[in-house]
């Protein structure tokens, strides 16, 4: 087992990372900005050592001054997190040419699943469904109405390297395929440094599911069911809950189980997520995530399993604890992101926090590295805390997730807390009647109630 791991990140996820590494036995470095050097990771790691100014390219992305960090400091294994350098292939490579582990994947499979094209002819090849579209990037305005009429409409298309809604638009006839090609090759260029861009069949209410998985060195892989993502705004989750309302125990095991054998076969270690589609009671691949995502409590909070310690364990060289007979699925879990935004405008809201109380109770989880007089600044994601709760069923869930909600106490800034507490009491949430465009329309509905 490592004797010492280094931090790559900030906020809740370097806390989540720093408990997980304590309870094993392992120290821990913490790594920060100028702008971070109150805050609660640095605060309560081994050691800390600043890599850099506020900026994100200058510190949390500067791989010269983490690599120096882990030698300074004597650091084995480096934990990536989420965001920043977690799907960083030649982040993964430079670890191991300086003897360092990288808690994730195979350098090889970063790069294979960060290029959305290789990722869904891979998947695609190992028996993973996925979304009609073009084989591969599309060169030429001829190429791009000869696939748009083999699809059929609307289609959208998208960036190979993107992300974050970036580089990508839906296309509902043949006479703007063209115009949104170059568009979109313009803001991929911008955007991600790579202008290639790919077409697909628009699914017009899907829902967002992903399964969980994890893997070792051994090609063994299980599945810790789904998670539904739907509620969104310009592609960024809001809420996430598991198991999804509208995914039966045969389908989840059924496609976890594709899904799972698939990982193996591909030799897949470490944590991961495939991303799904769904409408119509069919499944289409749209990509997959390399790391630890933000939802993962809501997978460890109805199954038990500890997934940043499964990650340790498996990048360590250990076999995985649990098979796939051991994993047991309990009751309902919900987790809603608290950013320190307006919660309908979304306009950021970074400053001090001058008071913080997080809500408790049995099956009550708030990951958060907020401490009242905390400033928070302005130069980093929005979300502060990220509040998770299970209930026996998806009804005592909610009622537990409101009572949380309104216990919640983060002054000083605005948070997108009434937002929650809103979508708890609406209807089409209670009963799980929604897709992945549903809030932006009842974000749209409440912010222009006379249209």
């Amino acid at each position: 087992m490592f004797k010492k791991v280094l931090i790559a990140n900030r906020g809740e996820i370097a806390l989540r990372i720093h408990r997980a590494c304590k309870e094993m036995g392992i120290q821990t470095v913490a790594v920060h900005s100028t702008a971070d050097s109150d805050a609660m990771h640095v605060r309560v790691a081994d050691e800390a050592v600043c890599i850099g100014p506020n900026a994100s390219a200058d510190s949390y992305l500067n791989v010269a001054n983490i690599i120096a960090a882990c030698e300074v400091t004597g650091a084995d294994a480096v934990h990536p997190g989420y965001g920043f350098l977690s799907e960083n292939a030649n982040f993964a490579e430079i670890c191991g040419e300086h003897g360092i582990k990288f808690i994730g994947p195979l350098p090889e499979h970063i790069r294979m699943m960060g290029d959305k094209i290789t990722a869904k002819e891979t998947v695609k090849k190992l028996g993973i469904p996925v979304v009609p579209g073009s084989e591969g990037g599309v060169d030429t305005d001829e190429d791009a109405v000869r696939i748009g009429a083999e699809i059929g409409y609307p289609v959208i298309v998208k960036a190979t390297a993107g992300g974050g809604g970036r580089g990508m638009q839906i296309v509902r006839n043949e006479s703007d395929i063209v115009t949104a090609v170059n568009t979109c090759k313009t803001e991929a260029k911008a955007a991600f440094g790579n202008e290639e861009v790919y077409i697909e069949k628009f699914l017009e209410k899907p829902r967002h599911i992903e399964f969980q998985i994890i893997g070792d060195q051994f090609k063994n892989c299980i599945h810790l069911g789904e998670r539904d993502c739907s509620l969104q705004r310009r592609h960024q989750k809001v809420l996430e809950e598991a198991p999804s309302p509208v995914i039966d125990m045969e389908t989840r095991m059924r496609v976890g189980g594709i899904v799972a054998d698939a990982m193996a076969n591909f030799g897949y270690e470490g944590a991961g997520t495939i991303e799904f589609l769904y409408e119509d009671g069919e499944f289409f691949f749209i990509e997959m995530n390399t790391r630890i995502q933000v939802e993962h409590p809501v997978t460890e909070m109805i199954t038990g399993i500890d997934l940043v310690r499964e990650q340790i364990r498996v990048a360590a060289g250990k076999k995985l604890h649990y098979s796939q007979d051991m994993v047991e699925f309990h009751g309902h879990a919900m987790e809603c992101r608290v950013n320190a935004e307006d919660p309908f405008t979304f306009m950021p809201s970074p400053g001090q926090v001058t008071q913080y109380h997080a809500p408790g109770g049995l099956n009550v989880r708030a990951d958060s590295a907020v401490y009242s007089g905390y400033k928070i600044p302005p130069y980093y994601d929005s979300m502060v805390a990220k509040l998770i709760v299970k209930g026996y069923t998806r009804d005592g869930c909610m009622m537990r997730l409101l009572r949380s909600l309104e216990e919640y106490v983060i002054d000083g800034i605005k948070t997108t807390i009434p937002l929650h507490i809103e979508l708890l009491h609406n209807k089409d949430f209670q009963s799980g009647d929604y897709d992945i465009h549903w809030l932006e329309k009842f974000l749209d509905a409440h912010n222009n109630p006379d249209d």
